[in-house]
């Protein structure tokens, strides 16, 4: 299996759309790999000769030709259970454990539906070994943090079941193995379990966003007709859900959860053999000896289904999805199909890259893509995500068949093939050069991923040679992308489409659009012309080094240049083939003014794409085709950046794109009038569910209404034009002093020379004025902030929040209170989810703003029935004054700390971790002291400390409260 990576950063409205088209398959795996072969004397070479009476060939490479890779070792114990295990010292000391179930909500039956799902929540509930709600106290203990180191996730063909294991020893590897393979076998499944857990499932199935689960139900309605995935969502419905008993629910579970269908992965910072002789232990007595049950057929696409449908929600922007289906046929995983694979996405990809020329230019869609996927196994889709400019989507569409129609007519130049082609030559080597640094989580979660589209995994070393070898084949022309372009959309052609307002006659609309001839109306290509760094403005004569000091404490280094600009160098091979790179200047959120509504929400969508100097956005994608060079905007507290992941070869003209677009920023309006639009579509959204009304308001209302925070009003957003939001950038991108952070793999000499280059060689900048007052926090208020969504009306939303602090002076407490926040936060879930199942994920953080004085608070945020609006309170109240009145008991307070602590230790070895930790540190030298006790700061928390922290901070006359209920609801004064 290898992998196809998208071609564009995802811009505002894509996931929206993408995300609720869809599901596409997993990709692929990217190991270490190097030529073995898969046979020794003519026979299957075992993995682990080491493990005496247990086959230990590799099973998954069967049929398939592709080298196999060495790191991954295999077997099958005699009850039909299969393993694979590898070696990975990412991070150092974890062991990623993933046991795979064949069997998903395609499985279910009629009166099934949501049992597999249901199974997962059971078997992490309670289970032969530990009594219920216990695992997840267990795995704390061990280090491991609940929902993001033990999880499990329910899709149409499988359900895994997932485990981080921190700092792992063969003791806590063994038992949390044993814990599973009951987990397996025994889980807790009465009507007893059945009936507690049951509002937890059926809340989780109410939090969902209504609209967006209508629409993805319309889709696959649409695209699947006539195939069991076309109805059958892992969540299910609350009919079948209210009705499951522990003899139902068990029934299922017996049937489909059996040795032979399931498979443990583990990768890990431990020896393999070790690994496959404790799932030998643990696994290899669950016996059954009633007959084996044959997956139900997935099913084919109905060619005599309609072609078209329609939905008209609101809430979501006017959308058209097209599907080109085929029924999905299993192919041996092999050399041959993956380069054939690979002429197809490449077609995708210049196809997309073209819809993407066209919307920047401005015209009748915001954006448009192609994808091809293979889909749960039921069929091989390619799909075309139309987002159009207000509500004209019959013209949208026209426009976007008129580009796909023109790709299937004439062939696209080879100076096109080659742009496509060396863009994704350097993603599979980037894959090979990055290959030591990849996370043993990630190899685990791509095999499970491979599993479920029956394939294999490939090293990055087999997949770039698969690809050099398509190229040399010469299968990458001209014309054999023309022909590709004719065969992905070659199939049964369905469509869905979102009008917003009901229109009866939309899906005949619609068929009739799809046989609109569009053949000669894409108009005329855009011509890319050659770009290369020369094109860039000159940035002058290399600056001076003023002064060099080593930071000792990280090994790291601060370089001052006369020009002002500071740099803080951390040469290391932690992760080779990697160098980060971010530039802070200016003043962030406090070179913002706090009076008046400004441009800075469009920051991010617009002003990279402004272009540079007299190129534009396309001639910057043709600037750095074949680069590992990209360049993204954000805003800090205390400073604005610009971020990037590149590459020993290219971090230099990394430095030399930021620099120019510092110094010599276009101000091309298209992107501007491209963010207005997309910000409008977005707004019909925001009122369709709690979570809109949160994302859109909460922020805002937490900082007492401060406009540099939430979202802008419609009214802000509609009197945006580039006339303006160039006054505003300007001058904030000419001003504010300048520090360069370069972590990763490069020689400090020549990072040094390369800034001198660079920013070094820019003209001194103008200090930065402080323009936002200080951030305030609402004041208390006895009755909550009503909202109202539109929604269904069976979700609702609560929020308590205490305000806190801000700066680096009492760093000490901030990190006092991201303990009390954890320990709040277990509190709340195991009261308001495991005991009343009032609601799936309610969650306590604390954000301390470094950057600022003030801003600081805790907010604890549940998704709740509107009629438990006020238990949420009641319980957070409860909570809070009980953190205040008793000290935290010494295993709860382990139980928080330790993954904490290994949360810190994990993310610690990456470089992303130390450069969010030290930025603005060559300015404020505190925050390498701070960043120094992170650790230690953590373990000397005490019961004592954190009993008066919550005291001070959590008083009951500072906090503030809102909800957001349905609109049928009335707000109780």
């Amino acid at each position: 299996m290898l992998s196809f990576p998208r071609l564009y950063r995802a811009p505002i409205l894509l996931p929206l759309v993408l995300g609720l088209a869809i599901p596409a398959s997993g990709q692929m795996a990217t190991q270490q790999a190097a030529s073995t072969p898969a046979t020794e004397g003519g026979k299957e070479a075992p993995t682990l000769p080491e493990l005496t009476g247990i086959d230990t060939t590799a099973w998954l490479y069967k049929g398939s030709d592709l080298t196999r890779d060495p790191e991954w070792k295999f077997g099958t114990l005699p009850n039909g259970m299969r393993f694979a295990v590898r070696k990975n010292g990412v991070p150092p000391g974890q062991v990623s454990v993933r046991v795979r179930i064949d069997a998903g909500s395609l499985n279910e039956t009629d009166s099934e539906r949501g049992f597999a799902h249901f199974i997962e929540h059971l078997t992490f509930r309670g289970s032969e070994y530990v009594p219920d709600g216990e695992a997840k106290r267990v795995w704390q203990r061990f280090g491991a943090t609940f929902g993001s180191d033990t999880n499990a996730q329910t899709t149409p063909t499988s359900t895994t079941f997932k485990l981080d294991l921190p700092s792992a020893t063969e003791t806590g590897l063994d038992e949390s193995l044993k814990i599973m393979s009951g987990m397996m076998e025994k889980p807790t499944i009465t009507d007893a379990s059945v009936t507690a857990e049951r509002p937890v499932v059926l809340a989780e199935q109410r939090e969902q966003p209504g609209p967006q689960v209508r629409f993805g139900d319309a889709i696959r309605a649409t695209f699947f007709a006539g195939q069991p995935l076309a109805d059958r969502s892992p969540i299910g419905n609350i009919k079948t859900l209210e009705a499951a008993t522990g003899a139902t629910v068990k029934a299922f579970h017996d049937r489909w959860y059996r040795p032979e269908n399931t498979v443990v992965i583990i990768s890990g910072d431990m020896d393999p053999a070790l690994f496959g002789r404790l799932i030998v232990k643990n696994f290899a007595d669950w016996k059954r000896t009633d007959p084996f049950t044959p997956a139900p057929s997935f099913g084919k696409p109905d060619p005599k289904a309609p072609v078209a449908a329609s939905i008209a929600e609101s809430a979501i922007p006017a959308v058209v999805t097209l599907g080109v289906v085929r029924p999905w046929e299993y192919k041996d995983d092999t050399a041959i199909m993956n380069q054939k694979r690979l002429v197809d996405v490449l077609a995708t990809r210049l196809i997309s890259r073209r819809l993407e020329t066209r919307a920047r230019a401005g015209g009748s869609f915001l954006q448009a893509g192609v994808s091809i996927d293979d889909v749960s196994r039921s069929a091989n889709l390619t799909s075309v995500n139309i987002v159009p400019i207000g509500t004209d989507w019959e013209a949208a569409l026209k426009d976007v068949r008129a580009v796909i129609a023109d790709a299937q007519t004439n062939a696209p130049s080879q100076a096109e093939v080659d742009r496509e082609y060396a863009d994704f030559d350097t993603i599979m080597r980037t894959s090979v050069e990055t290959a030591k640094v990849e996370a043993g989580s990630k190899q685990a979660d791509d095999m499970a991923s491979a599993l479920d589209i029956r394939e294999t995994v490939a090293g990055p070393e087999t997949s770039y040679k698969i690809l050099q070898d398509a190229k040399a084949k010469g299968m990458f022309t001209p014309a054999t992308l023309l022909a590709s372009s004719k065969a992905i959309f070659e199939g049964i052609t369905r469509a869905l489409v979102n009008t917003q307002t009901p229109d009866a006659g939309a899906a005949t609309k619609l068929a009739t659009a799809l046989k609109a001839d569009v053949s000669g109306l894409a108009g005329k290509r855009r011509a890319q012309a050659a770009v290369d760094f020369s094109k860039l403005p000159s940035l002058g004569r290399p600056g001076v080094v003023a002064s060099r000091e080593k930071i000792a404490a990280f090994d790291m280094e601060q370089v001052n240049f006369a020009n002002g600009t500071r740099v803080l160098l951390f040469p290391n091979s932690g992760e080779t083939g990697r160098v980060y790179v971010r530039v802070r200047f200016g003043g962030g959120y406090t070179a913002i003014p706090s009076n008046r509504p400004t441009p800075a929400w469009a920051g991010d969508l617009a002003l990279v794409a402004g272009g540079i100097g007299k190129l534009d956005q396309g001639d910057l994608d043709q600037l750095t085709a074949g680069r590992r060079i990209g360049l993204d905007f954000g805003i800090d507290d205390d400073a604005f950046t610009l971020n990037a992941i590149t590459s020993p070869a290219d971090y230099a003209d990394q430095l030399r794109l930021m620099a120019a677009k510092l110094t010599f920023p276009a101000w091309d309006p298209a992107p501007v009038a491209r963010a207005r639009v997309a910000a409008l579509a977005g707004f019909a959204g925001y009122d369709s569910s709690p979570d809109g009304v949160l994302s859109r308001d909460l922020e805002g209302l937490l900082r007492a209404g401060d406009p540099r925070w939430g979202t802008p009003s419609k009214a802000t957003v509609e009197a945006l034009n580039a006339k303006d939001f160039r006054a505003f950038w300007e001058p904030i991108l000419k001003t504010g002093p300048i520090e360069v952070s370069i972590f990763g793999d490069v020689k400090t000499e020549e990072a040094i020379a390369a800034v001198a280059k660079t920013f070094g060689a820019m003209t001194p900048r103008t200090a930065v004025s402080t323009m936002g007052a200080p951030v305030g926090f609402p004041a208390h208020n006895m009755t909550p902030v009503m909202r109202a969504h539109t929604g269904p009306e069976n979700q609702a939303a609560a929020v308590i929040a205490w305000p806190t602090g801000g700066g680096i002076d009492n760093i000490v407490e901030a990190r006092r209170l991201d303990v009390l926040a954890q320990v709040f936060s277990d509190r709340l879930f195991e009261r308001l989810r495991q005991a009343a199942g009032a609601s799936y994920s309610p969650n306590v953080s604390s954000q301390w703003p470094v950057g600022m004085n003030t801003g600081g608070r805790m907010v604890a945020i549940g998704q709740v029935a509107p009629d438990k609006v006020a238990f949420f309170f009641q319980i957070a109240r409860q909570i809070a004054a009980e953190l205040v009145s008793t000290p935290i008991a010494a295993d709860e307070l382990d139980r928080i700390k330790k993954p904490m602590g290994q949360y810190i230790l994990r993310a610690s070895t990456g470089n992303q971790f130390w450069l969010q930790q030290l930025g603005g540190a060559t300015f404020d030298p505190r925050r390498i002291a701070a960043t120094q006790r992170i650790a230690s700061d953590l373990v000397a928390t005490t019961p004592v400390e954190l009993q008066a922290t919550a005291a001070k901070y959590l008083r009951p006359e500072k906090d503030w409260t809102m909800a957001v209920v349905p609109a049928a609801t009335p707000a109780k004064k």
